[in-house]
């Protein structure tokens, strides 16, 4: 493992945390804040590459603030842009809706590759005092004790880069899983995912094109895939409403992101090909925007959406779940990033004190504070789900919400999850009420 200035030995450390996205960053971040001694894993050398909408809501820019990288929260710095709301399409209306004033959260959204976001958020781990190890997969858990009732460590393999491997061990305390959502070190403590809870899929390709000027964020309420209606040559073909949602977001130096997500609710889930209906729904696009074969950079890549807590419990054994590994995405809107960041800090926060005070008790805080932030806001987005699965019942919303202003700036704070915690306005009340009431997913 790598050395810092000042740290105990390259086998022991206090805390562990697997993998260095958002979440194992964020943590690692405030966890090296605090003094203490935190080896953060990542398999992958940066940069590296994630699918991802690379879309940072105000939610997301009000966490990256926390994590001092104010810069890149105003979209500032190269490779990062700024818009000031969400341009909805559908049921033949385009509304534009601007980020909500709010004293809780900022009136902006910014976008940034993955490559340069997670890296950002790495090194910024890295200058706040955490031990970086790219290229280096934690390989098993370590436990105290034969029985293995609790995690000591990891066992790890790295691979420099020139190809040369090494294996290990490190032992600490405790450690933190943020390994994504398929999280193999999870499964190797017995969590598995549940299947009863939401679960997305979504495809995303990078394109070329003017659109990457627009100061706003796109989504789109009607999908649609060609079917054929009578499966011979020459047929008819017809168009078939899908239950997702897709969206065109801005980047830096001209290029775009483009894609479409779909939940497991839906009848369709299993049988569409995701990108034949990715390339079918870019097709249709206006010539001005540019976006075809041509304009394409890269490839298509698609990857799950874990949501609605799908991995329980996330404190098990010593080892604490964030992010994507316990399931953190945002069932109402795919967004998983200012998730993670906020269950970094929570996690962070439950290991320092369970450090201090030596007791595993206090690790258990990190589960009731995060059912308490927004545990019955994902229940509710869950059942949301459920109801969205259905074509009919989408397509009646969008074709009677989308003209309806009013009604379409509720549905967007409800579904960015924006509200103000003190606010005596009627989306703050009610939304905050409902996620009071409602028990934690």
């Amino acid at each position: 493992m790598p050395r810092a200035a000042g740290s105990v030995r390259d086998d022991a450390a206090d805390a562990i945390v697997v993998g260095a996205g958002p979440a194992g960053a964020a943590a690692a971040t405030w966890l090296a804040r605090a003094g203490r001694d935190v080896v953060l894993v990542e398999r992958e050398r940066f940069p590296r590459d994630k699918v991802c909408g690379d879309g940072l809501t105000p939610r997301a820019v009000k966490a990256l603030r926390g994590l001092g990288l104010t810069a890149e929260a105003e979209g500032t710095l190269p490779g990062w842009r700024r818009q000031d709301g969400l341009r909805m399409y559908g049921g033949g209306v385009v509304l534009d809706l601007p980020w909500p004033q709010l004293d809780d959260f900022p009136s902006h959204s910014v976008t940034a590759t993955r490559s340069l976001f997670d890296e950002t958020l790495a090194r910024n781990a890295v200058a706040a005092g955490a031990r970086l190890a790219e290229g280096t997969e934690v390989t098993a858990p370590l436990f105290a004790s034969t029985s293995q009732r609790r995690v000591a460590g990891v066992a790890y393999r790295r691979t420099d880069p020139d190809g040369a491997e090494h294996t290990g061990t490190v032992r600490a305390p405790v450690v933190v899983v943020a390994d994504g959502g398929s999280s193999r070190f999870a499964v190797q403590l017995g969590l598995h995912r549940l299947e009863r809870r939401p679960m997305g899929v979504a495809i995303r390709a990078y394109y070329r094109s003017p659109r990457s000027d627009t100061g706003m964020m796109e989504g789109f309420l009607e999908l649609t895939r060609a079917t054929d209606a009578t499966g011979a040559a020459g047929s008819r073909r017809d168009r078939e409403l899908l239950p997702g949602y897709g969206w065109i977001f801005p980047l830096a130096d001209g290029v775009v992101n483009v894609g479409w997500g779909l939940i497991n609710t839906s009848k369709h889930f299993r049988s569409t090909n995701y990108r034949a209906t990715l390339e079918q729904w870019v097709a249709g696009f206006p010539p001005a925007w540019g976006m075809g074969p041509d304009t394409l950079v890269g490839r298509p890549r698609s990857a799950g959406l874990p949501m609605g807590h799908n991995r329980k419990p996330p404190v098990h054994k010593g080892a604490l779940l964030v992010g994507d590994a316990a399931g953190m995405v945002n069932p109402f809107n795919g967004e998983g990033i200012s998730y993670a960041i906020e269950a970094g800090a929570f996690a962070a926060e439950a290991v320092d004190a369970a450090l201090n005070s030596r007791r595993d008790a206090d690790l258990a805080t990190y589960q009731r504070t995060v059912e308490h932030a927004w545990g019955g806001y994902y229940t509710l987005g869950g059942l949301f789900l459920r109801i969205m699965g259905h074509p009919t019942v989408m397509r009646l919303c969008t074709e009677l919400g989308m003209p309806r202003r009013t009604l379409m700036e509720f549905v967007f704070r409800v579904m960015a999850h924006l509200t103000d915690r003190r606010s005596k306005d009627a989306t703050d009340l009610v939304v905050n009420a409902l996620s009071r009431v409602v028990p934690a997913a």
